[in-house]
């Protein structure tokens, strides 16, 4: 189980992170420099969180996995799914934009989520956010990839691309390939912000 931070989760990051710079600004070294130590242990008290981050979505993601691999062997086209962590960091809960969204297409359906997603983070009410869609693993080949986009408040954004095979009616699936995104929950990309982004 997810140990429960609350809502004050980057305050408590933010917080600690200063707690640890004023400390340590008394016991600089000449010359301005932290030493060693104090750096190590800058170092150790974020790699907590890191770790933490990391926990939540990949709690996120294998719940998110999970729930969408009965799509996958519908006869039904696969549509994209959202799914969020809420600040209890335990407590997972799929979006439902289908009365909203009955006759977009996919590519629509996942800008929706976005801004559904971004709206409810910016907002404090989340963790972590999950994007589950299909698609063709290369153009010019009939193998299928899941794709997951996953993001957390904490600073981690990435893609996972599973491809996968519909096996005596059972998901089959192959080793997957993470990637970094930029940021579109959470935060706002660096090329957001200066208005080079898509």
């Amino acid at each position: 189980m997810m140990p429960y931070l609350g809502k004050s989760l980057l305050s408590a990051i933010l917080v600690t992170a200063f707690a640890f710079t004023s400390a340590l600004s008394a016991e600089e070294t000449s010359g301005g420099q932290l030493s060693e130590e104090q750096e190590l242990a800058i170092k150790q008290e974020l790699s907590k969180y890191a770790v933490l981050g990391q926990q939540q979505i990949l709690h996120l993601t294998q719940q998110a996995i999970e729930e969408y691999s009965d799509t996958l062997t519908d006869p039904v086209p696969n549509m994209p799914s959202a799914w969020m962590l809420l600040e209890d960091g335990t407590t997972i809960k799929r979006i439902d934009l289908d009365g909203q969204a009955e006759e977009a297409p996919a590519q629509l359906r996942i800008l929706m989520y976005r801004a559904a997603l971004k709206s409810v983070a910016r907002r404090g009410k989340i963790h972590a956010t999950a994007i589950l869609y299909t698609g063709k693993l290369r153009e010019d080949s009939e193998d299928e990839a899941l794709v997951i986009e996953y993001e957390h408040r904490l600073g981690i954004a990435g893609n996972k691309v599973i491809p996968y095979q519909i096996e005596n009616g059972k998901v089959a699936y192959g080793e997957p390939v993470t990637s970094e995104k930029p940021f579109q929950i959470f935060y706002d990309s660096r090329a957001d912000t200066t208005g080079n982004a898509n």
